[in-house]
């Protein structure tokens, strides 16, 4: 089965990711709609979170703070530009670092393919921040997958 990404505008700005999850679109988007279950996954090991204001609509806004383990604090603040239920979600990071998220999630028979792709406003950026988000990315999405296979 071959699966594709989104087209981005510039390939080089972008870091991208993709699984296969055990449980339906339904499932996945429903931990993505409810920020109590979404600040319990959002980010990657050792983080977490404290949501400000979380309007999950297109044009909403999403400010939180990152709680690292090392005891710093990252404020976010994003826009959510699309939501399509049980299929597409994008959020437009407007705080450092920009970039646009785009997860798209694709049913296979009962399970669903996600596709995580970050653009970032340049290749420049992209470059900087890979080493940071291709780790973080993949703990992040272990991560749902921990909350997924915890609520079945």
């Amino acid at each position: 089965m071959e699966l594709s990404m989104p087209p981005a505008n510039n390939p080089n700005a972008v870091v991208s990711t993709e699984r296969v999850l055990s449980v339906s679109p339904r499932d996945v988007f429903a931990v993505f709609e409810r920020p109590d279950r979404l600040a319990q996954w959002w980010g990657p090991n050792g983080f977490r979170n404290t949501f400000e204001q979380f309007e999950f609509a297109t044009g909403g806004r999403w400010n939180f703070v990152m709680h690292g383990p090392n005891g710093a604090n990252y404020p976010n603040e994003s826009v959510f530009r699309e939501i399509t239920p049980d299929t597409k979600i994008v959020i437009e990071h407007v705080s450092q670092p920009r970039f646009t998220l785009t997860v798209t999630l694709t049913a296979h028979g009962d399970k669903t393919h996600l596709a995580w792709v970050q653009e970032f406003e340049s290749a420049e950026v992209a470059a900087k921040m890979r080493p940071i988000c291709e780790p973080a990315n993949e703990q992040n999405l272990d991560r749902l997958e921990a909350i997924l296979a915890s609520k079945r």
